[in-house]
C-alpha cells in the first residue's frame, strides 16, 4: 500500500510537470503529439492520469519541451 501512494505521487509529479512546462513553451497537446509522432489524446491522457508514460516516453517528452528528463521526475 505504501509503495503505492509514492507510485502515485510521483506519477501525478510528472503528469502536473509536463502540462506546466508545455503551457509555459506556449505548446498544445497536439504539438507535442506531432514532435513524438504520437495520437494527441495519447498527451491528454498522460497529463489527465489515464495513462503512465514509459521511461523512454518520458525522455522523449522531456526531449520535446526542451528540458532535461530529470526535470520531469524531480
Amino acid at each position: 500500500m505504501y509503495k503505492r501512494k509514492i507510485d502515485m505521487d510521483i506519477s501525478s509529479k510528472v503528469r502536473k510537470r509536463i502540462k506546466v512546462i508545455r503551457l509555459n513553451k506556449k505548446l498544445s497537446q497536439g504539438d507535442i503529439a506531432k514532435i513524438l509522432a504520437v495520437h494527441s489524446t495519447y498527451i491528454s491522457q498522460i497529463e489527465r492520469g489515464i495513462r503512465n508514460p514509459t521511461l523512454r516516453n518520458i525522455e522523449r517528452i522531456a526531449k520535446a519541451l526542451g528540458v532535461p528528463p530529470s526535470k520531469l521526475l524531480k
